[in-house]
C-alpha cells in the first residue's frame, strides 16, 4: 500500500511539474561606482571603471594605483580577480566585508575555501604578495541553508540567489523584477596595506531583466 501510495505521489508531482510555466531570467547587474579610501587622487592615483567582454560574458574592471578588480555579478554571488600593484603584500579583511542588498542590510559574507559550517565564523585575511593575483567570490552568509534529507530530496546545502528569477506566475514574476531593477547593492572590500586599512565599496546596479526563452 505504501508503495502504491509513492508511486501516486511521483505521478501528480509529474503531472504538476509539466504542467507548470516557470517564468525565469536573468538580471543585468552592472559596476556603477566605486569609494576609495577617501576617494584621494593624489594618494591613490587616476581611478577608472572599465567594462570587459569575455566569450560573450560582461566583467567590470576597476583600477587604481594599489589594485586591480575585475567583478563578474553572478546568480549567487559575486566574483572577482584581484591583482595586488602595490609595492607591499595586501590583506583582504573578511571579518569586516559586507553585502549590502536592495534593502539596504548589511550581511555578513563568507569566501570560497570556508565551508558552508563555518560561514559565520571569523575568517583569516587573505594575504596577497605584491604583484600577485587571487580569484575568490562574496557570498552573503544569509542565503546558505540547510535542507534535511527526505524521500523525495537528497537534501543538503543550499545557496539561494542574491534575487528573485524565476516563479511560476508571470504577475509574481513582474511583481519581483520591478522590486530590484534600478535598485543598488553594494559589497565593502577593506583591503590593509601597511597596517592601514583602506575600504573599498562597490555599488552594483541593477539596470535589467532579461526573460529566458520558454
Amino acid at each position: 500500500m505504501k508503495k502504491i501510495n509513492y508511486l501516486f505521489a511521483v505521478v501528480l508531482a509529474t503531472m504538476f511539474l509539466t504542467s507548470c510555466t516557470v517564468y525565469s531570467g536573468t538580471y543585468q547587474v552592472e559596476l556603477q561606482g566605486v569609494e576609495s579610501p577617501e576617494n584621494s587622487e593624489e594618494q591613490f592615483g587616476k581611478t577608472k571603471i572599465v567594462n570587459l567582454q569575455e566569450g560573450g560574458i560582461t566583467k567590470y574592471s576597476y583600477e587604481d594605483s594599489l589594485i586591480k578588480i575585475i567583478w563578474l555579478p553572478e546568480r549567487t554571488q559575486f566574483s572577482f580577480n584581484l591583482t595586488n600593484k602595490s609595492s607591499h603584500s595586501i590583506r583582504v579583511m573578511w571579518d569586516e566585508a559586507v553585502y549590502v542588498n536592495v534593502n539596504g542590510e548589511s550581511q555578513k559574507v563568507f569566501h570560497s575555501g570556508v565551508k558552508f559550517i563555518d560561514r559565520n565564523n571569523s575568517q583569516p585575511p587573505t594575504i596577497v604578495v605584491k604583484g600577485a593575483s587571487i580569484s575568490d567570490v562574496v557570498i552573503p552568509t544569509d542565503n546558505v541553508y540547510y535542507v534535511k534529507p527526505s524521500q523525495y530530496s537528497a537534501g543538503g546545502w543550499q545557496v539561494s540567489g542574491l534575487f528573485i528569477t524565476s516563479s511560476f506566475s508571470a504577475e509574481e514574476m513582474e511583481k519581483a523584477k520591478s522590486s530590484y531593477v534600478g535598485k543598488t547593492v553594494k559589497v565593502l572590500l577593506p583591503i590593509r596595506i601597511e597596517n592601514t586599512n583602506n575600504e573599498y565599496l562597490f555599488s552594483f546596479k541593477i539596470e535589467n531583466f532579461k526573460y529566458n526563452t520558454k
